[in-house]
């Protein structure tokens, strides 16, 4: 993966949760009479700007990308006009600008249940929960799972695919519970395994978190025969073609997919000569496998058969919307839930991850296609909706929070009250991001 593809896939993202975000302020200020004077992508001096609308309202793209913001006219910011006052945020009363304030990280929540909504009509291939014989000792071996148990619900929940079990799995843990998992065993039988989350010690909530409860995914043993070539490959680069049988690569036969897959994976960057088997001939293909942000070799094929090994969910409108909203309300209890278990302790905050990191996922997610891309920007608007809804000062909660005082004490919170606030806003976020970036370095340096 190259660094222009991981920039150009981090500024789409950004600059599409950013917009959503400001966008909804914006609508929102609008709706309720109150004058826009600029809307900017981004912080600092701005790189291009045009004025437009009826009330010349700026359109800046700005210097430093990692945010934006809506600047209303404002009486405390510079003098307005009298016949202006009508239209100034601070002249609005306390429910308009509460509405004004949350429309922001509100239509980030809101264009995340679009984007699902979209994605479940159109159908998601995720593979199908088959669990593979789990390692001696493991939480998974303790609970009797077997090799070949297809698991039909976690904790009551009925799942479909690897990823709702994971994600099952991972709320489990957050709650430090035993947890029932029903399973249809190889010959046709329901059985009820209990994995007894409470005594596993490893909080860590990142990586291969059910490979080290002992559940690995089952896969098939695929023969070595190419289905889809992705466009712009290096095997379709090569000349590559749905069909083609691999017998060897560089002289050593691989039998199985897994085997062909494991050869590519350990030679990124260095040229590989592949034998295949094309039309009933024997052709001989030289292949550079390219390297993935992992430092994995990558062609770009996958097997055969995959239906064996995937399932496609798809529903109508009204189902997938309703999904969408259910997966956006998971996902934003999940992170609060994160945050909160960090700052008691509970949950590491290497989980924090900071602009390098997220450009890195936005990156491999662009590479593996259009649906990865946008259940990626789905997940990052929905963490920026959250992240700015917390009663932090700067942040859109943190003005909410002033406004719910207001409403209680029957006045406006004072400037000297405000301007503390602030200060503690700023050391809490620069704390936030100096872990961010810690984490960033970490990941980096320990790949």
């Amino acid at each position: 993966m190259s660094l222009a593809t991981t920039l150009l896939a981090f500024v789409v993202v950004l600059g599409v949760v950013i917009v959503v975000h400001e966008f909804g302020h914006y609508a929102a200020a609008r709706l309720c009479n109150v004058k826009v004077l600029r809307f900017s992508v981004g912080f600092g001096r701005p790189l291009v700007a045009r004025r437009f609308g009826r009330d010349a309202t700026e359109w800046a793209l700005s210097a430093i990308p990692f945010g934006g913001y809506v600047k209303m006219l404002d009486e405390r910011e510079a003098p307005v006009e009298p016949h202006e006052l009508v239209r100034a945020f601070n002249r609005q009363g306390v429910w308009r600008r509460s509405f004004i304030v949350v429309a922001g990280p509100a239509l980030n929540l809101v264009f995340a249940v679009v984007l699902y909504a979209g994605l479940y009509m159109y159908g998601l291939p995720e593979a199908r929960p088959m669990v593979a014989e789990p390692p001696a000792g493991s939480l998974a071996a303790a609970a009797g799972f077997k090799a070949g148990d297809a698991v039909r619900s976690v904790g009551g929940t009925r799942v479909q695919t690897w990823q709702d079990v994971r994600w099952q799995l991972l709320q489990a843990m957050m709650q430090r519970e035993a947890l029932p998992v029903e399973v249809e065993t190889e010959r046709g039988a329901i059985a009820l395994r209990q994995l007894d989350l409470a005594t596993h010690a490893d909080r860590e909530l990142d990586g291969d978190v059910l490979g080290r409860l002992g559940l690995k995914l089952q896969v098939p043993r695929f023969a070595p025969v190419l289905g889809e070539v992705e466009a712009g490959g290096a095997g379709r680069a090569a000349g590559l073609r749905s069909g083609d049988r691999v017998i060897s690569v560089d002289g050593v036969p691989v039998p199985t997919w897994v085997d062909f897959v494991r050869a590519i994976q350990a030679s990124p960057g260095r040229k590989l000569t592949l034998l295949l088997e094309r039309e009933r001939e024997t052709v001989a293909i030289d292949v550079v496998p390219e390297a993935s942000s992992g430092g994995r070799g990558r062609i770009g094929v996958g097997p055969r058969d995959l239906e064996r090994f995937y399932v496609r969910v798809h529903y109508g409108p009204l189902d997938a919307l309703w999904k969408g909203a259910q997966k956006t309300w998971e996902l934003a209890v999940f992170s609060l839930r994160m945050m909160g278990r960090m700052l008691l302790g509970d949950v590491s905050w290497k989980h924090l991850s900071g602009p390098v990191t997220i450009a890195d996922y936005a990156g491999q997610s662009a590479q593996m296609g259009g649906v990865s891309f946008l259940t990626f920007i789905a997940l990052i608007s929905i963490s920026l909706g959250v992240l700015n809804l917390l009663p932090v000062p700067l942040l859109d909660g943190g003005h909410l929070m002033y406004y719910a005082i207001e409403v209680i004490k029957g006045s406006p919170v004072s400037e000297r009250a405000m301007e503390i606030g602030q200060r503690v806003g700023i050391a809490l976020l620069l704390v936030m991001m100096a872990f961010a970036f810690y984490n960033d370095i970490n990941r980096l340096v320990s790949g």
